[in-house]
């Protein structure tokens, strides 16, 4: 089910209702509720993978009791299995086919001919989140920073709830399952934030991203009947496009989770205004770039294991982090730009000037030196971009060639459109800039409405179909 869809628009009022003031202040029946939602939502899409998405939760269940074992050596054996299952999961359904082929070509050039066989079968929504789920809750136990769960039905909303479940935000057993065994109470202010962030969260994914993608999608595929200016614009189109399109299905799922009564993790701090790639990787995709901060980068030493290991485990990190978006080379060689694009700052030791200092916090204006700082920034993101956006390595380097080869072609998209949308939505993030989790409004009550009911009317005019959010392949 998709949060941009009618279906939706029913479902959650209904699970709602049921859950405030059927099961009011009966902790179990809302959980258990809200289990049973969250795997009718994601059957919707499929029932046949919801099994899938039960054996996967039951395993890393029961791991978790394992590990929890005094027995140091009964628990890593456990870890073991769980990092064994999940990854092997992963690979079976999001990286077989791309290692089968790779081994079939590089057989060839040995002058071995072979003939794989491939999967035909649809990538599961949300594999890479809830695996993800599961292997952070083991690792915690195994560390000694989470006590392994009693009850099932607990531990399987952690998995499964349905804000986050096939596009995140990743969360950790240590801030969400507390929030699920405890009792909630309804809060009108919480509420009214979730309502508000669902509501920029659907203006930025139906009017800004899918507005965009109508015109850029066409550029992209055939980017050699167009002028280089237009393949540009094109990919500082998809620049924003990504953006809104993934930053409104967090603003959607966090809104979502306030109205039941928890609290989401960040996923998004206003990216396109970092001033260095250290920075931008601190404010994109929080919750991924965190996991894997914690379960991959510090386990191999960090940046305090000497200059060499350090620089190694920053491509390490790049490399997976571009790999576990997608099974392709494109993905691998967009992750390889952001660690080269990371590595000056790493050797400087400048990696951490901006960790925690907001562009121009107190004045209404950037300096000109920050101005540059995020336009070069931008640049560097928006190029890497075109191998996130391409369909394959090759297509990419030829969209690249294409702008230095194309001006004199005349196909050209309508510039203005474009340039308007991402206008609102820079002017919108930079009036939020100081807290992406409060969205400030007018206190003249006229013109706030006014402006929800702008927006609503611009949703439901611009909804065509229901268009999918880009993270759902991954």
């Amino acid at each position: 089910m998709l949060f941009n869809s009618f279906e939706f628009f029913l479902f959650l009022p209904v699970v709602f209702v049921l859950y405030w003031f059927v099961l009011q202040q009966k902790l179990r029946a809302q959980n258990l509720l809200i289990l049973v939602a969250s795997y009718f939502f994601y059957g919707w899409w499929s029932w046949a993978f919801t099994g899938l998405l039960l054996l996967s939760t039951i395993l890393d269940y029961a791991y978790g009791f394992g590990v929890a074992s005094s027995d140091r050596k009964k628990a890593k054996l456990f870890l073991w299995l769980s990092i064994i299952n999940n990854l092997g999961i992963l690979g079976v359904f999001k990286y077989y086919n791309f290692f089968a082929v790779q081994f079939q070509q590089g057989f060839e050039l040995l002058g071995i001919h072979s003939n794989p066989t491939l999967l035909k079968i649809a990538l599961p929504i949300g594999i890479s989140f809830y695996t993800f789920h599961g292997m952070s809750y083991v690792f915690d136990i195994y560390r000694a920073q989470q006590k392994p769960v009693r009850n099932f039905v607990d531990y399987a909303v952690f998995v499964s709830f349905f804000p986050l479940l096939v596009a995140g935000p990743i969360e950790r057993a240590s801030h969400l399952l507390p929030q699920v065994q405890k009792a909630r109470t309804f809060r009108y202010t919480q509420a009214l934030d979730g309502l508000r962030l669902i509501l920029w969260g659907l203006f930025k994914k139906v009017v800004i991203a899918d507005g965009i993608a109508q015109l850029i999608d066409p550029v992209f595929t055939s980017y050699a009947d167009y002028n280089s200016a237009t393949l540009i614009l094109a990919a500082i189109g998809f620049s924003f496009q990504i953006y809104g399109d993934f930053s409104g299905y967090s603003d959607i799922a966090l809104g979502t989770a306030k109205l039941f009564g928890f609290e989401l993790l960040s996923n998004f701090r206003f990216p396109y205004f970092s001033r260095d790639i250290a920075e931008f990787w601190r404010r994109w995709h929080i919750s991924l770039s965190s996991w894997f901060k914690d379960y991959l980068y510090i386990p191999l030493g960090g940046s305090k294991v000497g200059l060499t290991k350090a620089v190694r485990n920053t491509f390490i990190i790049f490399l997976v982090s571009g790999f576990w978006h997608g099974a392709s080379w494109n993905f691998i060689i967009w992750g390889f730009l952001h660690a080269c694009g990371f590595l000056p700052l790493l050797l400087t030791k400048r990696n951490r000037k901006y960790s925690q200092e907001i562009v121009a916090r107190d004045s209404r204006f950037p300096s000109v030196k920050e101005l540059f700082l995020m336009l070069g920034t931008f640049a560097f993101v928006t190029f890497a971009w075109i191998f996130f956006r391409a369909d394959t390595l090759n297509n990419a380097t030829s969209f690249i060639q294409s702008i230095f080869l194309n001006w004199g072609n005349s196909s050209t998209i309508k510039p203005n459109y474009i340039l308007f949308l991402i206008s609102i939505l820079l002017l919108i993030d930079w009036y939020l800039r100081r807290n992406e989790r409060s969205l400030k409004v007018p206190s003249n009550r006229l013109l706030r409405y006014a402006i929800y009911m702008s927006m609503a009317f611009a949703i439901l005019f611009k909804m065509d179909g229901e268009q999918s959010f880009i993270y759902f392949q991954f």
